[in-house]
C-alpha cells in the first residue's frame, strides 16, 4: 500500500476520539446534575465562544479541540458555526486545520454563513501547505449551493493540476460532489476525470476511478489508454480504491476481450485427437489450427496476474473483488486459486462470513471442484447465528457427491438434533435435495426420513412429512407402506402444511392405497371445521378423487364435506368447493368439463425439483448488493456479455510519436559530439544518458508531450510484463525498438540480442562516460530548466523535478559485505554467496547489480551451473546470467545479474541448477541497495527538500555514539549503510546526502543535523514513503552504536 494514503481527513477522524476524551474534564456542566433538565441553553457554550473570540491562540486552539471532541461524540455544536466560521483566516496552522475539520461537518448545514468565507477558502487554494488547500477545496465542495458551482469548478480544475496527488485526490473527490449538485457539468467533469485517469500516483487512483463510475462509468473509451497503468499501479493503490478499481476493470474487461471459457474443453478435446495415419504436415497444420482456437489477450492476462497478489490483503472487501474478477474473467482451470482466499475470509466477524458464504454458494453451484477440498471449514459451529448455519448448509448440499455423501449425512443427522428449529428444518430440506441430486442414497435418505417421523418435535415431523413427499413423487410404486405409515401419523401432526402433505400423498396415490383412504377421509370430514384452510383444501381434493375412484364407499362423505365446505367463513374453500361439485357430480347444468373430471384431477403430475435457491442470483455480479438482495439494487451496472470477436486491441497503445521525436533530437545531438563511437548506434548513446542524467531528460517541452510519454512508458512496462520482453521497458533500446514497442511487436530474441550488445559497450565505456556526459547533460541544461516551470502540473512532478539539478555519481563507497545464497551442504558441495556492487546496472535502468560468486567445493567439476525457474512477486524481473558451462573442482567463478527489485525490499526467489541438481535460493536486498547516489549542490537540495514535506517527510531524533560524532565517520557510516551521493555543506553539523531510488527515480534526500548533548535529527524526504520510514529505522542504529 502506498504511503500516502491516508489524508488528512483520515487523521482528523482518527485524532477525534483522543479529542474527545481530551475534552471530556473540561465540558462537565456547572450546574448540578440533578437540575440539568431544567437549566436554561442561554448560556450552554458561552465560554467556548468567549474562548475563540480571544486574542490568544493557545485559548481558540484549546476551544477547538474541545468542539471537535464533541462532535465526535455525536453532540451537535452547530450553533458554534459563526464563532468558528471567523477563525477561518487563522494564522495559526493548527487552529486552521480544526476549523476545517469543523466545517466540513456543518457547511452544508449552515449555508448562507460558510457563503461569506468563500474568498477566504478561495486563498487558502494557493496555500503553501497541501493539507490546508486539500481542507479548503473540501469545504468548498460541501457548500452545496448552485450559485457557487462555477467557482467550484475552477477549483477542481486548478486542485487536479496541483503538485500534491493529496490535493488531487481531493479534487477527485469534490467532482462527485459537483456532479450531484448539478449534472449539467458533466461534460467539463469528464474533461477533469480524463486528466486525472493519466495521473501516475497510486493516491489519486482509487478517487478518480470512482468520480468516472459516479460520473461516467458508460465512457469505455477514458480508460483504454490507461488500463495497462491501472493494472500495474493496483498493487499499490489505498485499499478502498483497489476495489473500485478492480470493480471497474472487471466491466472493462468483459467488452474488451473473448470469453476464456467456451475454448476451455474444446481445446483439450480435438488436440487429442491425434490420427495415427496422419502425416506430420497435416499433423502440424493441425496443431497451428488447434492454438489459434484461443489465445488470451496479453492485456487479459496482465490483469489477472496483477490481481492475484491482492488474494493476500488483509482487507475483504479487495479479496472478495479479486474472486470475483478471477469468477468473470478468468479461465475455469484458474478460477480455483480463489477459493483458499475466501474460506481464509470465513476466520472474519460473522458480517463478512454471511457475504462470503453467500457468494461461496452461488460459485458452488455451477463449480464445485473449487472448494471441495475445504469441505470441513463449511461444517456448521455450535456458535455460529442461524443465517451462517444456513448458508454453511446450502454449500454442503451443493458440494455433496459419491463420495463424499455419507459423510455428509452423518454431519447432517448431528444438525437435526440441533436446538435451533429453522437450522434443524433447513437440514433436512438439505437432506431431501441429496437424496434427489445422488441417486445412489435415495432410499438411505427416504429410510432416514420416515425414522424423524417418530420424532418428538413438531416441526422435524412436519418437515419431514413435506420433504419426504416430494421424494415419493420421484418414484411413487416402490413405497405404498411409506404412505400407509404417513397416514397412521396423521392423528398426532398438527402442523398444517404436515398435514395438507400426507392428505396430498393419500389422495395422489389412493389407489395403492384403497383401504386406508377412505378411513383418512372419514377422520378429516370429522375435525373439517376445525382445520387450517390449506389442510381444508386438501380434504376437499381427497374427496374428490375417491369419488373418481372409490364411489361406493365415499360417495356420501365426498357429499358430506362439500356441503360443509359449502358454508365456510372461506372465499377460497367455497369457491373450491362449488367447483369441484359442478366438475365431479353431473346435473343438468354440468359443462363440458364434467366428462374430463378423471383426466384433471388424476393427471401425472412432474415430480419437484429440488433446487437451490441461489440458483438464480448468478446473473447479478458477484460481490455486489444486488447479488446478496437477489433483486436489482439502484445504481448496479449490468455485467455485459463477452464479445464474439475482440474490439481493436491497439486502442490501449499509448502513443509515443512525439517521444520519439525528442529522442531522435536528443539522440542526433549526441552522435555529432561522438563521432568515434558511431559505431554502437543509438542505444549506448540512451544508456549513458539515462545513467548520467537519472533518465529524465525527455520529459522536458509542453505538458502534453510529458503526459504521452509518461504513459508511453506505462505501455512498454505493461507489455513488458505481459509478453515476457525482459528489456521492453529499458532506456537502451534503439530508436527502432522504440517505435516497435509503440505497436507491442518487440520479439525476445531482439530484446536479448540488444542486451548482449549493451553488455559489451558498457564494459569499453565505463572509464569514459563521465567526461563524456558532462558535456551533454550541460548542452539539454536549458531545455530542463525549461521544464521546471511547466512541471507543477504534470502528475509526476517529482521525477520531473530530479532531472532539474541532479545527476547519478559514480558510488561513494562499494560494500565488502557477502550474503549467503546457497550453503555447501544444502547445494551437495556447490556454495554461492552474492554482494551488491553499486553500478549503475548494465542491463537495463530499473535494475540493481548482483555478483554472485559460485564455488565448487566437491572433488568432481560442476556443469551448466544457471538459473532455472524463478518465483519473483509482481513486476520484479531478473536478468540471469550467463550459464557457467563448467566449474572445476575446488574452483570459483562470480558472474554478474540484474534484479529490477521495484523499489521494495522483497525476496527475489529463484532456482540455481546445475546439469544433475537444482537448489531454490533467495536474493533479498537491504533498502540501501534500492539507491543510485546522485550529486547536486546544497541549493538545489534544500529546493527540492521543500517541496517533499508533510507527509514525504520522515524524522527521528538519536542519540550518537560519541566516537561517531565527526564528519568524516558519519559520512563514512551512512554511504556504509546506503549508496548515497554526499551533498556539499555549508555547515560543518549539518550533513546531507542525496539519492533516487533505482526503479522508479524517485528522490531521496537525507539530512543528519547534529544537536548538543549527543544527540542528532535524521531527517528523510522522498515520495517513496515506506522506502523512507525503513532507511531511518536501518540509520538510526548504524549511527547510534559504537
Amino acid at each position: 500500500m502506498s504511503g500516502n494514503g491516508h489524508g488528512y481527513g483520515e487523521q482528523a477522524g482518527e485524532a477525534a476520539p483522543e479529542l474527545a476524551q481530551e475534552a471530556a474534564p473540561t465540558t462537565a456542566p456547572s450546574v448540578p446534575a440533578a437540575f440539568g433538565l431544567f437549566s436554561s441553553d442561554t448560556k450552554k457554550n458561552e465560554d467556548l465562544k468567549q474562548m475563540l473570540e480571544s486574542s490568544k491562540d493557545s485559548a481558540k486552539l484549546d476551544a477547538m479541540k474541545r468542539i471537535v471532541g464533541m462532535i465526535a461524540k455525536g453532540k451537535n455544536a452547530s450553533e458554534l458555526f459563526p464563532a468558528v466560521v471567523k477563525n477561518v483566516a487563522s494564522k495559526n496552522i493548527e487552529i486552521k486545520k480544526l476549523v476545517y475539520v469543523y466545517l466540513m461537518r456543518y457547511a452544508e448545514e449552515q449555508q448562507d454563513l460558510a457563503l461569506l468565507s468563500i474568498s477566504t477558502f478561495q486563498r487558502a487554494l494557493k496555500d503553501p501547505n497541501q493539507l490546508i488547500r486539500a481542507s479548503a477545496l473540501r469545504v468548498l465542495s460541501s457548500i452545496r449551493v448552485p450559485i457557487i458551482v462555477p467557482i467550484m469548478m475552477l477549483a477542481i480544475k486548478e486542485a487536479s493540476s496541483d503538485l500534491s496527488p493529496y490535493v488531487r485526490k481531493n479534487a477527485a473527490h469534490a467532482i462527485q460532489k459537483l456532479y450531484s449538485l448539478d449534472p449539467e457539468q458533466k461534460e467539463m467533469l469528464i474533461e477533469v476525470i480524463e486528466k486525472l485517469l493519466k495521473d501516475r500516483s497510486t493516491l489519486v487512483a482509487g478517487s478518480v476511478v470512482m468520480a468516472f463510475e459516479e460520473v461516467c462509468p458508460d465512457r469505455i473509451d477514458l480508460i483504454h489508454k490507461n488500463y495497462r497503468k491501472l493494472c500495474n499501479l493496483l498493487v499499490d493503490v489505498e485499499e478502498w480504491g483497489q476495489v473500485v478499481i478492480i470493480h471497474m476493470l472487471t466491466r472493462y474487461a468483459r467488452t474488451q476481450f473473448v470469453s476464456p471459457w467456451k475454448t476451455d474443453d474444446d481445446i483439450v478435446e480435438e488436440y487429442n485427437e491425434n490420427n495415427f495415419y496422419e502425416s506430420d504436415e497435416e499433423q502440424k497444420e493441425k496443431d497451428r489450427n488447434v492454438k489459434k482456437t484461443y489465445t488470451m489477450d496479453p492485456d487479459h492476462r496482465l490483469l489477472l496476474r496483477n490481481t492475484k497478489p491482492l488474494l493476500q490483503s488483509r482487507n475483504a472487501a479487495v479479496v472478495m473483488a479479486v474472486a470475483q474478477l478471477y469468477w468473470h474473467l478468468a479461465p475455469k482451470s484458474e478460477a480455483g486459486i480463489v477459493s483458499k482466499s475466501l474460506v481464509r475470509l470465513l476466520r472474519s466477524n460473522r458480517e463478512v462470513q454471511y457475504i462470503v458464504l453467500q457468494n461461496i454458494a452461488t460459485m458452488s453451484i455451477q463449480r464445485k471442484g473449487m472448494f471441495e477440498p475445504y469441505l470441513k471449514s463449511f461444517y456448521v459451529r455450535s456458535t455460529d447465528p442461524t443465517m451462517i448455519k444456513t448458508l454453511k448448509l446450502e454449500i454442503l448440499t451443493n458440494l455433496a457427491n459419491e463420495a463424499n455423501i455419507s459423510t455428509l449425512l452423518r454431519e447432517f443427522q448431528t444438525y437435526v438434533k440441533s436446538q435451533d428449529k429453522q437450522f434443524a428444518a433447513a437440514t433436512i430440506q438439505a437432506i431431501g435435495r441429496c437424496a434427489t441430486n445422488i441417486t445412489e442414497v435415495t432410499d438411505t435418505c427416504l429410510n432416514g426420513l420416515v425414522c424423524l417421523l417418530s420424532n418428538r418435535d413438531e416441526t422435524v415431523v412436519a418437515e419431514s412429512v413435506v420433504v419426504i413427499k416430494k421424494l415419493l413423487q420421484t418414484q411413487p410404486a416402490h413405497h405404498g407402506e411409506i404412505i400407509k405409515h404417513m397416514a397412521k401419523l396423521l392423528d398426532n401432526i398438527t402442523v398444517p402444511v404436515a398435514r395438507a402433505s400426507i392428505l396430498w400423498l393419500i389422495g395422489e396415490y389412493c389407489e395403492r392405497v384403497p383401504k386406508i383412504a377412505p378411513d383418512v377421509l372419514r377422520k378429516t370430514a370429522k375435525s373439517f371445521t376445525n382445520e387450517d384452510d390449506l389442510v381444508k383444501l386438501q380434504i376437499l381434493s381427497l374427496g374428490a378423487k375417491l369419488y373418481l375412484t372409490n364411489s361406493k364407499q365415499t360417495k356420501l362423505l365426498t357429499q358430506y364435506v362439500l356441503n360443509l365446505g359449502k358454508y365456510d367463513q372461506s372465499y377460497d374453500i367455497r369457491d373450491r368447493t362449488r367447483f369441484i361439485r359442478q366438475l365431479i357430480v353431473p346435473n343438468e347444468k354440468s359443462g363440458a368439463l364434467s366428462k374430463y373430471a378423471k383426466k384433471i384431477f388424476l393427471a401425472q403430475k412432474p415430480a419437484p425439483l429440488l433446487e437451490s435457491p441461489f440458483k438464480d442470483r448468478d446473473h447479478f455480479q458477484l460481490g455486489t448488493l444486488s447479488h446478496t438482495l437477489n433483486s436489482r439494487a439502484t445504481g448496479y451496472l449490468e455485467l455485459s456479455d463477452w464479445p464474439d470477436v475482440a474490439p481493436d486491441p491497439a486502442v490501449r497503445n499509448v502513443e509515443v510519436a512525439e517521444s520519439a521525436k525528442e529522442w531522435t533530437a536528443i539522440l542526433g545531438k549526441t552522435k555529432k559530439e561522438k563521432p568515434t563511437e558511431k559505431f554502437y548506434s543509438e542505444s549506448e548513446e540512451e544508456e549513458d544518458e539515462s545513467a548520467s542524467t537519472s533518465a529524465t531528460e525527455s520529459e522536458s517541452g509542453s505538458e502534453s508531450e510529458k503526459e504521452d510519454k509518461e504513459e508511453g512508458s506505462s505501455d512498454e512496462s505493461s507489455e513488458s510484463s505481459s509478453s515476457s520482453e525482459e528489456s521492453s521497458d529499458s532506456e537502451s533500446d534503439s530508436k527502432e525498438s522504440i517505435a516497435k514497442k509503440a505497436s507491442g511487436a518487440v520479439k525476445e530474441s531482439n530484446a536479448e540480442e540488444i542486451k548482449r550488445k549493451a553488455k559489451g559497450i558498457s564494459k569499453n565505456r565505463n572509464t569514459s562516460s563521465s567526461s563524456d556526459t558532462v558535456s551533454s547533460s550541460s548542452e539539454e541544461s536549458s531545455s530542463d530548466s525549461k521544464s521546471v516551470s511547466d512541471s507543477r502540473s504534470d502528475s509526476d512532478s517529482g521525477k520531473s523535478r530530479s532531472a532539474t539539478s541532479s545527476k547519478v555519481t559514480t558510488q561513494v563507497f562499494v560494500p565488502t559485505k557477502t550474503h549467503e545464497m546457497l550453503h555447501r551442504m544444502t547445494g551437495k558441495g556447490l556454495s554461492a554467496h552474492y554482494h551488491f556492487s553499486r553500478q549503475p546496472d548494465m542491463f537495463g535502468d530499473h535494475m540493481v547489480s548482483v555478483q554472485v560468486t559460485v564455488t565448487n567445493t566437491t572433488d568432481q567439476k560442476i556443469e551448466n551451473i544457471h538459473i532455472g525457474e524463478t518465483k519473483l512477486p509482481l513486476g520484479m524481473r531478473i536478468h540471469e546470467f550467463n550459464p557457467i558451462e563448467c566449474l572445476e573442482p575446488g574452483g570459483s567463478a562470480t558472474v554478474s545479474m540484474g534484479i529490477d527489485f521495484c523499489d521494495s525490499t522483497q525476496t527475489a526467489s529463484f532456482q540455481l541448477c546445475t546439469k544433475d541438481d537444482h537448489f531454490n535460493v533467495n536474493i533479498q536486498p537491504p533498502v540501501g541497495e534500492l539507491l543510485l547516489p546522485v550529486t547536486m549542490s546544497e541549493k538545489d537540495f534544500k529546493k527540492e527538500q521543500g517541496m517533499l514535506t508533510g507527509m514525504n517527510e520522515t524524522s527521528a531524533t538519536i542519540a550518537v555514539a560519541p566516537q561517531n560524532s565527526t564528519s568524516l565517520v558519519i559520512i563514512e557510516k551512512v554511504v556504509k549503510a546506503a549508496n548515497l551521493g554526499v551533498v556539499p555543506s555549508g555547515q560543518d553539523n549539518i550533513h546531507r546526502f542525496a539519492a533516487k531510488t533505482v526503479h522508479s527515480g524517485s528522490l531521496m534526500l537525507v539530512t543528519v543535523e547534529l544537536k548538543e548533548s549527543s544527540t542528532a535529527q535524521l531527517i528523510i524526504n522522498t515520495e517513496k514513503t515506506v522506502i523512507g520510514s525503513v532507511l531511518l529505522r536501518e540509520l538510526k542504529p548504524v549511527l547510534s552504536q559504537g
